[in-house]
Protein backbone atom coordinates (compact mmCIF):
# COMPACT_ATOMS: atom_id res chain seq x y z
CA UNK A 1 0.00 0.00 0.00
CA UNK A 2 1.38 3.42 -0.91
CA UNK A 3 2.35 5.83 1.86
CA UNK A 4 -0.23 8.29 0.59
CA UNK A 5 -3.28 6.35 1.74
CA UNK A 6 -2.02 3.68 4.12
CA UNK A 7 -3.66 5.36 7.10
CA UNK A 8 -7.17 5.15 5.57
CA UNK A 9 -8.98 1.82 6.06
CA UNK A 10 -9.14 -0.19 2.85
CA UNK A 11 -12.88 -0.76 3.22
CA UNK A 12 -13.44 3.02 3.36
CA UNK A 13 -11.43 3.50 0.17
CA UNK A 14 -13.38 0.76 -1.59
CA UNK A 15 -16.66 2.25 -0.37
CA UNK A 16 -15.71 5.66 -1.77
CA UNK A 17 -14.77 4.16 -5.14
CA UNK A 18 -18.09 2.32 -5.24
CA UNK A 19 -20.02 5.50 -4.44
CA UNK A 20 -18.18 7.45 -7.11
CA UNK A 21 -18.94 4.76 -9.69
CA UNK A 22 -22.59 4.69 -8.63
CA UNK A 23 -22.96 8.47 -8.88
CA UNK A 24 -21.29 8.72 -12.30
CA UNK A 25 -23.22 5.86 -13.82
CA UNK A 26 -26.52 6.95 -12.26
CA UNK A 27 -26.10 10.39 -13.82
CA UNK A 28 -25.14 8.95 -17.19
CA UNK A 29 -28.18 6.68 -17.11
CA UNK A 30 -30.70 9.41 -16.27
CA UNK A 31 -29.11 11.73 -18.83
CA UNK A 32 -30.09 9.32 -21.59
CA UNK A 33 -33.49 8.64 -20.05
CA UNK A 34 -34.22 12.37 -20.22
CA UNK A 35 -32.95 12.62 -23.80
CA UNK A 36 -35.21 9.71 -24.74
CA UNK A 37 -38.19 11.53 -23.22
CA UNK A 38 -38.79 8.68 -20.76
CA UNK A 39 -38.27 10.78 -17.63
CA UNK A 40 -40.18 14.01 -16.84
CA UNK A 41 -38.87 17.34 -15.61
CA UNK A 42 -35.33 18.69 -15.82
CA UNK A 43 -31.95 17.76 -14.38
CA UNK A 44 -28.69 19.31 -13.21
CA UNK A 45 -26.11 16.54 -13.48
CA UNK A 46 -23.30 15.94 -10.98
CA UNK A 47 -20.85 14.22 -13.35
CA UNK A 48 -17.27 15.23 -12.55
CA UNK A 49 -17.88 16.19 -8.92
CA UNK A 50 -18.18 12.65 -7.53
CA UNK A 51 -15.08 12.86 -5.34
CA UNK A 52 -16.62 15.66 -3.25
CA UNK A 53 -19.80 13.85 -2.27
CA UNK A 54 -18.05 10.51 -1.76
CA UNK A 55 -15.11 11.94 0.20
CA UNK A 56 -17.23 14.08 2.52
CA UNK A 57 -20.01 11.58 3.18
CA UNK A 58 -17.59 8.74 3.93
CA UNK A 59 -16.90 10.58 7.21
CA UNK A 60 -20.55 10.89 8.25
CA UNK A 61 -22.75 8.81 10.51
CA UNK A 62 -26.28 7.89 9.47
CA UNK A 63 -27.60 10.32 12.12
CA UNK A 64 -25.58 13.20 10.66
CA UNK A 65 -27.43 15.41 8.17
CA UNK A 66 -26.56 16.85 4.77
CA UNK A 67 -28.15 19.76 2.96
CA UNK A 68 -27.97 19.93 -0.81
CA UNK A 69 -28.66 22.04 -3.90
CA UNK A 70 -30.40 21.96 -7.28
CA UNK A 71 -27.64 19.43 -8.23
CA UNK A 72 -28.37 16.89 -5.49
CA UNK A 73 -28.21 13.35 -6.86
CA UNK A 74 -24.56 12.77 -5.93
CA UNK A 75 -25.05 13.98 -2.36
CA UNK A 76 -28.17 11.85 -1.94
CA UNK A 77 -26.52 8.66 -3.20
CA UNK A 78 -23.36 9.28 -1.18
CA UNK A 79 -25.39 9.79 2.01
CA UNK A 80 -27.33 6.55 1.54
CA UNK A 81 -30.43 7.20 -0.56
CA UNK A 82 -30.87 4.02 -2.61
CA UNK A 83 -30.75 4.05 -6.42
CA UNK A 84 -34.27 2.54 -6.49
CA UNK A 85 -35.68 5.28 -4.27
CA UNK A 86 -33.93 8.11 -6.12
CA UNK A 87 -34.76 6.75 -9.56
CA UNK A 88 -38.42 6.39 -8.61
CA UNK A 89 -38.42 9.97 -7.38
CA UNK A 90 -37.09 11.18 -10.72
CA UNK A 91 -39.85 9.21 -12.43
CA UNK A 92 -42.37 10.99 -10.12
CA UNK A 93 -43.54 7.73 -8.55
CA UNK A 94 -44.96 7.13 -5.07
CA UNK A 95 -42.06 4.78 -4.23
CA UNK A 96 -39.61 7.68 -4.61
CA UNK A 97 -37.69 9.07 -1.67
CA UNK A 98 -40.10 12.05 -1.56
CA UNK A 99 -43.14 10.10 -2.84
CA UNK A 100 -42.77 11.69 -6.25
CA UNK A 101 -43.41 15.17 -4.85
CA UNK A 102 -39.85 16.47 -4.86
CA UNK A 103 -38.34 15.50 -8.17
CA UNK A 104 -34.73 16.08 -9.15
CA UNK A 105 -34.12 19.41 -7.41
CA UNK A 106 -35.72 18.41 -4.10
CA UNK A 107 -34.51 14.83 -3.67
CA UNK A 108 -33.53 13.47 -0.26
CA UNK A 109 -34.53 11.12 2.53
CA UNK A 110 -34.35 12.01 6.21
CA UNK A 111 -34.25 8.29 7.06
CA UNK A 112 -30.59 8.39 6.00
CA UNK A 113 -29.91 11.98 7.03
CA UNK A 114 -30.25 13.50 3.55
CA UNK A 115 -32.44 16.58 3.97
CA UNK A 116 -34.54 17.01 0.80
CA UNK A 117 -32.56 19.35 -1.42
CA UNK A 118 -33.18 23.08 -1.56
CA UNK A 119 -33.03 24.44 -5.11
CA UNK A 120 -32.77 28.12 -4.13
CA UNK A 121 -29.13 29.13 -4.63
CA UNK A 122 -27.58 29.45 -1.17
CA UNK A 123 -30.87 28.51 0.49
CA UNK A 124 -29.44 25.47 2.24
CA UNK A 125 -26.74 27.41 4.10
CA UNK A 126 -28.88 29.01 6.85
CA UNK A 127 -30.93 25.80 7.03
CA UNK A 128 -27.73 23.86 7.72
CA UNK A 129 -26.89 26.31 10.51
CA UNK A 130 -30.37 25.69 11.92
CA UNK A 131 -29.92 21.91 11.80
CA UNK A 132 -26.59 22.28 13.58
CA UNK A 133 -28.17 24.58 16.18
CA UNK A 134 -30.80 21.90 16.85
CA UNK A 135 -28.04 19.32 17.35
CA UNK A 136 -26.37 21.66 19.84
CA UNK A 137 -29.59 22.37 21.77
CA UNK A 138 -30.37 18.66 21.92
CA UNK A 139 -26.78 17.88 22.98
CA UNK A 140 -26.46 15.39 20.14
CA UNK A 141 -22.96 14.49 18.90
CA UNK A 142 -23.97 15.00 15.28
CA UNK A 143 -22.79 17.20 12.44
CA UNK A 144 -24.46 18.85 9.46
CA UNK A 145 -22.56 19.12 6.17
CA UNK A 146 -23.80 21.79 3.79
CA UNK A 147 -23.08 21.48 0.07
CA UNK A 148 -23.32 24.54 -2.19
CA UNK A 149 -21.68 25.95 -5.31
CA UNK A 150 -19.34 28.86 -5.93
CA UNK A 151 -22.26 31.01 -7.10
CA UNK A 152 -23.95 30.65 -3.71
CA UNK A 153 -20.94 32.23 -2.00
CA UNK A 154 -22.11 35.61 -3.29
CA UNK A 155 -25.59 35.28 -1.80
CA UNK A 156 -26.51 37.02 1.43
CA UNK A 157 -27.58 33.69 2.89
CA UNK A 158 -23.97 32.49 2.64
CA UNK A 159 -22.63 35.32 4.81
CA UNK A 160 -25.53 35.28 7.27
CA UNK A 161 -25.49 31.50 7.68
CA UNK A 162 -21.75 31.22 8.17
CA UNK A 163 -21.67 34.15 10.57
CA UNK A 164 -24.42 32.57 12.67
CA UNK A 165 -22.60 29.23 12.73
CA UNK A 166 -19.37 30.95 13.67
CA UNK A 167 -20.59 33.04 16.59
CA UNK A 168 -22.44 30.06 18.09
CA UNK A 169 -19.74 27.44 17.36
CA UNK A 170 -22.24 25.24 15.56
CA UNK A 171 -21.36 21.70 14.41
CA UNK A 172 -21.57 22.34 10.68
CA UNK A 173 -19.13 21.99 7.78
CA UNK A 174 -19.74 24.27 4.79
CA UNK A 175 -18.61 22.50 1.62
CA UNK A 176 -18.28 24.77 -1.39
CA UNK A 177 -18.15 22.77 -4.62
CA UNK A 178 -16.34 25.30 -6.76
CA UNK A 179 -16.92 24.04 -10.31
CA UNK A 180 -15.83 27.45 -11.65
CA UNK A 181 -19.22 28.47 -13.03
CA UNK A 182 -22.43 29.78 -11.53
CA UNK A 183 -24.63 28.62 -14.43
CA UNK A 184 -22.62 30.24 -17.27
CA UNK A 185 -20.77 32.92 -15.28
CA UNK A 186 -17.11 32.32 -14.47
CA UNK A 187 -16.23 32.68 -10.81
CA UNK A 188 -13.33 34.96 -11.84
CA UNK A 189 -15.84 37.60 -12.95
CA UNK A 190 -17.76 37.79 -9.68
CA UNK A 191 -15.12 37.43 -6.95
CA UNK A 192 -11.95 39.40 -6.20
CA UNK A 193 -10.42 36.95 -3.73
CA UNK A 194 -8.62 33.95 -5.20
CA UNK A 195 -10.50 31.34 -3.17
CA UNK A 196 -13.96 31.08 -1.65
CA UNK A 197 -12.25 29.60 1.40
CA UNK A 198 -10.40 32.91 1.93
CA UNK A 199 -13.70 34.38 3.09
CA UNK A 200 -13.62 32.17 6.20
CA UNK A 201 -11.18 34.59 7.84
CA UNK A 202 -13.88 37.27 7.99
CA UNK A 203 -15.90 35.00 10.29
CA UNK A 204 -13.05 33.72 12.43
CA UNK A 205 -13.30 30.12 11.26
CA UNK A 206 -10.88 27.85 9.39
CA UNK A 207 -11.00 27.87 5.60
CA UNK A 208 -9.30 25.24 3.48
CA UNK A 209 -8.89 24.67 -0.25
CA UNK A 210 -8.73 21.08 -1.46
CA UNK A 211 -8.46 19.35 -4.82
CA UNK A 212 -12.09 18.37 -5.34
CA UNK A 213 -11.15 15.79 -7.98
CA UNK A 214 -9.02 13.78 -5.53
CA UNK A 215 -11.31 11.73 -3.29
CA UNK A 216 -8.51 10.98 -0.82
CA UNK A 217 -7.69 14.67 -0.42
CA UNK A 218 -11.37 15.47 0.07
CA UNK A 219 -11.76 12.65 2.59
CA UNK A 220 -8.81 13.88 4.68
CA UNK A 221 -9.87 17.53 4.73
CA UNK A 222 -13.50 16.65 5.42
CA UNK A 223 -12.49 14.31 8.23
CA UNK A 224 -10.52 17.07 9.94
CA UNK A 225 -13.40 19.54 9.61
CA UNK A 226 -16.09 17.04 10.65
CA UNK A 227 -14.07 15.82 13.65
CA UNK A 228 -13.55 19.45 14.67
CA UNK A 229 -17.27 20.19 14.44
CA UNK A 230 -18.18 17.02 16.31
CA UNK A 231 -15.79 18.00 19.09
CA UNK A 232 -17.68 21.28 19.63
CA UNK A 233 -15.05 23.52 18.03
CA UNK A 234 -17.34 25.06 15.45
CA UNK A 235 -17.64 25.27 11.67
CA UNK A 236 -15.15 25.06 8.81
CA UNK A 237 -15.42 26.40 5.27
CA UNK A 238 -14.08 23.73 2.93
CA UNK A 239 -13.64 24.67 -0.73
CA UNK A 240 -13.40 21.74 -3.15
CA UNK A 241 -12.13 22.85 -6.56
CA UNK A 242 -13.75 20.65 -9.17
CA UNK A 243 -15.42 20.76 -12.59
CA UNK A 244 -18.71 19.51 -13.95
CA UNK A 245 -18.33 17.31 -17.01
CA UNK A 246 -21.58 18.60 -18.50
CA UNK A 247 -23.56 21.80 -18.87
CA UNK A 248 -25.31 23.60 -16.04
CA UNK A 249 -28.54 21.83 -16.96
CA UNK A 250 -29.61 19.49 -19.72
CA UNK A 251 -30.28 22.38 -22.15
CA UNK A 252 -26.82 23.94 -21.68
CA UNK A 253 -24.47 23.59 -24.67
CA UNK A 254 -21.35 24.71 -22.76
CA UNK A 255 -20.49 27.40 -25.33
CA UNK A 256 -19.10 29.73 -22.65
CA UNK A 257 -16.28 27.40 -21.58
CA UNK A 258 -12.90 27.51 -23.35
CA UNK A 259 -11.98 24.32 -25.20
CA UNK A 260 -8.53 24.15 -23.60
CA UNK A 261 -10.00 24.58 -20.12
CA UNK A 262 -12.46 21.76 -20.74
CA UNK A 263 -9.77 19.45 -22.10
CA UNK A 264 -7.48 20.07 -19.10
CA UNK A 265 -10.22 19.37 -16.59
CA UNK A 266 -11.65 16.39 -18.48
CA UNK A 267 -8.20 14.82 -18.32
CA UNK A 268 -8.47 14.98 -14.53
CA UNK A 269 -11.38 12.57 -14.13
CA UNK A 270 -11.90 11.96 -10.37
CA UNK A 271 -12.82 8.32 -10.94
CA UNK A 272 -9.72 7.63 -13.03
CA UNK A 273 -7.57 9.43 -10.47
CA UNK A 274 -8.99 7.27 -7.66
CA UNK A 275 -8.66 4.08 -9.71
CA UNK A 276 -4.99 4.79 -10.39
CA UNK A 277 -4.31 5.57 -6.72
CA UNK A 278 -6.12 2.52 -5.42
CA UNK A 279 -4.69 0.05 -7.92
CA UNK A 280 -1.16 1.27 -7.24
CA UNK A 281 -1.81 0.99 -3.51
CA UNK A 282 -3.15 -2.55 -3.80
CA UNK A 283 -6.63 -1.57 -2.58
CA UNK A 284 -8.30 -2.94 -5.70
CA UNK A 285 -7.16 -4.52 -8.95
CA UNK A 286 -8.10 -3.25 -12.37
CA UNK A 287 -10.37 -6.29 -12.80
CA UNK A 288 -12.08 -5.58 -9.47
CA UNK A 289 -12.67 -1.97 -10.53
CA UNK A 290 -14.29 -3.21 -13.73
CA UNK A 291 -16.53 -5.53 -11.71
CA UNK A 292 -17.60 -2.58 -9.51
CA UNK A 293 -18.83 -0.72 -12.59
CA UNK A 294 -20.55 -3.83 -13.96
CA UNK A 295 -22.36 -4.37 -10.65
CA UNK A 296 -23.51 -0.75 -10.69
CA UNK A 297 -24.97 -1.19 -14.18
CA UNK A 298 -27.03 -4.14 -12.99
CA UNK A 299 -28.19 -2.16 -9.95
CA UNK A 300 -29.29 0.68 -12.22
CA UNK A 301 -31.12 -1.70 -14.55
CA UNK A 302 -33.07 -2.87 -11.51
CA UNK A 303 -33.69 0.71 -10.35
CA UNK A 304 -35.10 1.76 -13.72
CA UNK A 305 -37.42 -1.24 -13.92
CA UNK A 306 -38.54 -0.65 -10.33
CA UNK A 307 -39.29 3.01 -11.08
CA UNK A 308 -41.18 2.25 -14.29
CA UNK A 309 -43.32 -0.38 -12.54
CA UNK A 310 -44.10 1.80 -9.52
CA UNK A 311 -47.47 3.56 -9.19
CA UNK A 312 -47.91 7.24 -9.96
CA UNK A 313 -49.36 9.52 -7.26
CA UNK A 314 -53.14 9.94 -7.07
CA UNK A 315 -54.64 13.45 -7.27
CA UNK A 316 -55.71 13.21 -3.62
CA UNK A 317 -52.11 12.53 -2.54
CA UNK A 318 -51.46 16.24 -2.87
CA UNK A 319 -53.36 16.69 0.40
CA UNK A 320 -51.00 14.39 2.34
CA UNK A 321 -47.72 15.39 4.01
CA UNK A 322 -48.90 19.01 4.23
CA UNK A 323 -48.07 20.89 7.41
CA UNK A 324 -49.56 24.21 8.47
Amino acid sequence: MSSGIKDIPADVLRQMYGKMALIRQFEERIHFLFLEGVMPGTIHLYMGQEAVAAGVCANLLKEDVTTSTHRPHGHALAKGVTPRSLMAELFAKTTGCCKGKGGSMHAGDMEVGALPAIAIVGGGIPVAAGVALAFKFQKKPNVCTCFFGDGASNEGAFHEGINMASIWDLPVVFVCENNRYGASTSVDKVMRVENVADRAAAYGIPGEVVDGNDVVAVYRSAKKAIDRARAGKGPTLLECKTYRRCGHSRSDGNLYREKQEQEEWMARDPIEIAKKQFVEAGIITADEATKVHEAVEKELDDAVEFAKASPSPRPEDVLEDVFA
